[in-house]
């Protein structure tokens, strides 16, 4: 199965085919899709909010690992990848019923371990509410 051809037919389209629960849940819509670069749009729910009314920190950082993972699903890779660790700087933040974009891209790719890179922007790509990095290990199965 290419992965990465499943994320293709979903472009314009909320990507219902995840085999991730949760990513079903953060229901994204794909943007583009070429292998390890990702671009998904999400819109910001109430549940997603902070009490001052805010995208929740929380839930910035759970789209972050989210789409970093769908591009490591982009890599048609045989093993599984999992996240070692994440370090994201906030910057702004997105009301209800905006609508932000998550940005992806590999650093470095080695045999082992997997470096990549998410910017988390408004819509029109004017303000960047979250960027960082992420470290990930390929498990072998």
């Amino acid at each position: 199965m290419d992965k990465l051809k499943i994320l293709k037919q979903y472009i314009g389209k909320e990507f219902t085919e995840s085999p991730s629960p949760f990513m079903k849940w953060l229901n994204p819509v794909v943007v583009s899709a070429e292998e390890g670069h990702l671009e998904f749009q999400y819109t910001v729910r109430h549940e997603w909010l902070n009490p001052m009314g805010n995208l929740h920190g929380g839930v910035t950082a759970a789209i972050f690992d989210d789409v970093i993972g769908a591009t490591m699903f982009s890599l048609n890779e045989k093993n599984f990848i999992v996240t070692i660790n994440n370090s994201i700087d906030y910057f702004s933040t997105a009301k209800e019923h905006d609508q932000i974009i998550a940005e992806t891209k590999i650093i470095k790719r080695g045999k082992q371990f997997v470096n990549a890179e998410c910017e988390i922007w408004n819509a029109d790509k004017t303000r960047i509410i979250a960027r960082g990095t992420s470290n990930l290990f390929k498990i072998n199965n």
